[in-house]
């Protein structure tokens, strides 16, 4: 499985992690590990993994998200 790291840009408390948080959790083949003011930590098993369907889902929820890191399989290929 491999992680990922999202930055996300325009969190700035709770209510902003909660609606990020549940955008994710929303999202098919996306794996919440940890929401935090700033940054998602996020898996997947699919390959391709779907992080533009998580950074959309992000974006409609009001933020902006980009890669900041990865580790795992998807890092290795």
């Amino acid at each position: 499985m491999a992680e990922f790291t999202l930055k996300i840009d325009g969190m700035h408390c709770g209510s902003c992690v909660k609606r990020v948080s549940q955008a994710l959790a929303t999202t098919p083949g996306i794996v919440v590990s940890e929401v935090r003011v700033g940054a998602a930590r996020v898996s997947s098993d699919q390959e391709p993994p779907p992080l533009g369907l998580a950074i959309a889902a992000i974006a409609k929820a009001g933020y902006t998200a980009y890669l900041e890191s990865q580790t795992g399989d998807a890092a290795s290929s």
